[in-house]
Parts: C-alpha cells; sequence; structure tokens
C-alpha cells in the first residue's frame, strides 16, 4: 500500500502535514472531495475537516468533476490538473477521478470547523 499524507490548511493561512497511519486509511477510501469528515480519523478530536483535492502515487491531480477512482487522459480546457497560457488552447492530459482509493498518495483538507492541535502523544 502506497504511503498516505494528509496537508490539512487552516484558515488563518497554515498548514500542516502529517502521515495517515495505515489502520485508519481504510476509512478514507470510498470518500470524495467535497466530503465534510470527522477531524478523528485524522486524530484531531472535535474538528471538521473537508477533502478538497490531493494527488496519486505518481503525481496526477485528483479532479472533482471527474468521478470516480480510475486514471484517465482527458481533454481539458482548464482547471486542476491544466492552466492555459492562452484563450482557446486545449490539452489531452491524465488526470484521477475524485474518489480515494489505495492508489492516492496525498489528500488535502481545509478546516471547516474547529481548530487544528498537535495529537497528544506524539512529539514531532
Amino acid at each position: 500500500m502506497v504511503t498516505m499524507r494528509a496537508v490539512i490548511s487552516t484558515k488563518d493561512g497554515k498548514s500542516k502535514q502529517i502521515e495517515i497511519p495505515e489502520d485508519r486509511q481504510n476509512a478514507l477510501f470510498g470518500k470524495k472531495i467535497g466530503d465534510v469528515l470527522d477531524g478523528s480519523i485524522l486524530g484531531f478530536q472535535g474538528t471538521k475537516i473537508q477533502i478538497t483535492g490531493g494527488s496519486d502515487k505518481d503525481g496526477f491531480p485528483m479532479r472533482p468533476d471527474f468521478p470516480g477512482m480510475r486514471r484517465k487522459r482527458l481533454l481539458l480546457t482548464g482547471g486542476v490538473g491544466f492552466h492555459p497560457t492562452r484563450d482557446g488552447l486545449r490539452k489531452k492530459k491524465s488526470i484521477r477521478g475524485n474518489t480515494i482509493s489505495g492508489d492516492i498518495s496525498q489528500i488535502n483538507f481545509t478546516v471547516v470547523e474547529g481548530k487544528i492541535e498537535e495529537p497528544k502523544g506524539e512529539n514531532q
């Protein structure tokens, strides 16, 4: 299984990167971009977090408007995975679906409710 990391962004512009233990990764499988989860999955009690994106083990980004777990080459005009330099530019790019699977190596979260504090019992 791929080492999975979580990048959690707070409202004050800071972010925290943690490694997700293997026993907690199963709770994230099947969740989609935009889902709001309880922060206790990542060890933050009393916090609500929302999935905002991520990337797979090879660096391909997750795209919120592409359903499923698979990777596919799509003709893109902009958005996640492709930023055109001029109007009308289109390009075929590989992207990943919006559902978390075992191939995802990074998941991006934002804090919706509460705040992020150091989990008790961990020294960093």
